[in-house]
């Protein structure tokens, strides 16, 4: 099992995969927004971002995944975006299911002078809607719910290939 985890991560389809989640993810996304006219808040905005974030990860595993270097720089940010994810969809979901004026999100995103992205790309990550607001329902789960089961996913499958790469001090062969 190790050495198949070991190879899965030295092979281009695993990351192809991986890349091809992560753009399904973004897409409905924009669908949601952009079709279905569902305004994206603030926490959306962030999880938005964290998917963005392992879907770099996937691209940067992908471009050589024999290189250990580009590979584990794909695996420790697909693990981190994962983990960032998991805890802004759980605090997303925290405060619709506990709305109350303590437990709000920020009014505006709060992007980094040197990154505004809201500025540069404002159709995609600029925030309207509001944290609190239930819009979207699936099976009885709302969209954060259903990116906590996302990102925990995510979460898990980066923590197995990662422990699988690491067993008996050698790296990736």
């Amino acid at each position: 099992m190790i050495a198949f985890i070991r190879i899965l991560t030295q092979n281009r389809i695993a990351w192809a995969v991986l890349l091809g989640s992560t753009l399904f993810l973004e897409l409905c996304g924009m669908f949601f927004q952009h079709v279905m006219g569902l305004p994206p808040c603030v926490m959306c905005i962030y999880q938005r971002v964290a998917i963005l974030g392992i879907m770099a990860g996937a691209a940067i595993g992908f471009i050589n995944p024999k290189n250990l270097f580009l590979r584990w720089s794909g695996l420790l940010l697909w693990a981190y975006s994962s983990v960032e994810g998991l805890r802004l969809a759980l605090r997303h979901t925290d405060i619709q299911i506990h709305p109350s004026p303590f437990n709000t999100c920020d009014l505006f995103v709060s992007f980094p002078q040197w990154l505004p992205l809201n500025k540069w790309v404002p159709w995609f990550f600029n925030a309207t809607g509001e944290c609190s607001d239930i819009q979207w329902q699936f099976l009885s789960w709302t969209m954060p719910q259903w990116l906590i089961v996302a990102f925990g996913i995510y979460t898990v499958c980066s923590f197995i290939i990662i422990a699988g790469n690491l067993i008996k001090g050698r790296c990736c062969g």
